[in-house]
């Protein structure tokens, strides 16, 4: 393997608030953990401690080389009671990115991860179409506290993940299991996006900044079926595409709606994206209305499969949806031994940078271990290598492989032959 990175392609990492930052009990999240939902018991309130750490990981970072960094902000700090905003932890918000910016990586702002205040979830959350308000109006308030340090935001992060998992299989909070409610939670999630996409780039304009770029985080999967020859394999999996992400990827970039999109006073035709921010992981291989992967494929220590050019089919297809730039903005694999991660990041962005795709940024999911939402501290994504009894940090190996790889500009023969040997497990039985 050899090949360089895109001209002007920046390399960086990402997180979220509720899975670094602990000393937060104000949310949804914690609640879950609280009610026992958490696969190892593992405490959010602790997560990596970086709300007090936050230096010494930006410093780290700043050794790494990256380049830029996706990270968020806790509502249910902002806001820790409806309509009483906390102006210090906004304040320290703002402290934190403007050690980014003086460190010369750019930060991305990620507005809504997944974690609402306990006060909005009594309320019904996005299941409720009346409480797209309270977000627009902490929209705001962040925008008008960090808008002169951040021109490049994140509306939502994967909304259909956060309705799959919190309304359809309910195995995340608030652990429901009601398609109807999960399909207007993504109409809602859409108007909000759509409603949020437009109050960011005013707000920044009447602050007198006109480079400002907005988009959502969109989970894209590559699906495919089980048996190519076989047409109810094929339908599935093309019915499957289009329900997870197809759908909502038009809505929530164009205004146009289909199945399970419903309709709203917010959704319109018009252009809501200014760069596809495209969280990839895996592929899955449908032989009916489930998900599953194939026979013998390579797979995380989850058992996802590992199939780097899915990255830049699901790209091509949002591309296609509306022409704009690439952010990549979480790819990574869970490697609790480390053992095949620099492999992992070698071979997608390989893929990525063989394509004609206007690809700018590649955002590794994650700087560092943290709390893995259900799975708790059991899945180790990170770069970088957290002691969850000490909340040491060390550089994994795979992340010295990252670090060169940023100062190379891209991966040579000799870099890849000494780091990214690893071989990936195999899915023996297989449940496609």
């Amino acid at each position: 393997m050899n090949f360089q990175l895109k001209p002007g392609m920046l390399l960086g990492a990402a997180t979220a608030a509720t899975q670094i930052e602990g000393g937060d009990t104000n949310n949804n999240w914690y609640d879950w953990y609280r009610r026992g939902y958490i696969k190892d018991n593992a405490d959010p309130s602790v997560a990596t401690e970086h709300f007090r750490r936050w230096r010494e990981d930006l410093d780290l970072m700043s050794d790494m080389g990256l380049q830029c960094y996706r990270m968020g902000v806790e509502w249910s700090r902002v806001e820790p009671e409806e309509g009483r905003f906390d102006q210090a932890a906004i304040a320290r918000y703002r402290e934190e990115l403007q050690a980014l910016v003086d460190r010369g990586i750019r930060p991305l702002l990620t507005l809504h991860h997944f974690s609402n205040p306990m006060w909005l979830e009594k309320k019904g959350a996005f299941a409720v179409s009346d409480n797209i308000t309270y977000f627009l109006r902490f929209v705001r308030k962040m925008v008008e506290g960090v808008g002169d340090l951040v021109s490049e935001y994140l509306t939502i992060n994967e909304p259909n993940v956060y309705a799959f998992n919190g309304y359809l299989t309910g195995s995340w909070p608030p652990g429901r299991r009601n398609p109807l409610e999960a399909a207007r939670v993504l109409t809602n999630l859409t108007a909000a996006h759509i409603e949020a996409y437009g109050l960011i780039r005013k707000t920044r304009l009447q602050m007198g900044f006109r480079d400002t770029r907005v988009s959502f985080a969109n989970h894209l999967r590559a699906f495919a079926p089980k048996d190519p020859k076989n047409p109810l394999h094929c339908f599935w999996a093309g019915r499957a595409e289009e329900l997870f992400q197809g759908n909502l990827t038009r809505a929530m970039c164009t205004g146009r709606t289909a199945f399970p999109i419903g309709k709203h006073p917010a959704i319109v035709p018009g252009r809501y994206c200014d760069f596809h921010a495209v969280n990839y992981y895996a592929r899955s291989t449908i032989s009916g209305p489930a998900d599953g992967v194939a026979q013998g494929a390579a797979v995380n220590d989850l058992g996802w499969e590992i199939y780097p050019q899915g990255i830049v089919e699901v790209c091509r297809k949002a591309y296609g949806v509306l022409p704009r730039p690439i952010y990549i903005t979480e790819n990574g694999t869970c490697d609790n031994a480390d053992r095949f991660r620099a492999r992992y990041i070698a071979e997608h962005l390989e893929a990525l940078c063989a394509s004609d795709l206007p690809v700018e940024r590649y955002y590794h999911w994650c700087f560092c271990d943290n709390w893995e939402w259900v799975e708790g501290n059991s899945a180790r994504f990170g770069l970088v290598h957290v002691d969850y009894e000490t909340q040491e940090r060390t550089v994994k190996d795979s992340g010295a492989f990252y670090r060169e790889l940023i100062a190379q500009g891209g991966v040579s023969g000799e870099l890849y032959e000494r780091c990214c040997g690893g071989s990936y497990p195999t899915n023996g039985e297989g449940n496609g």
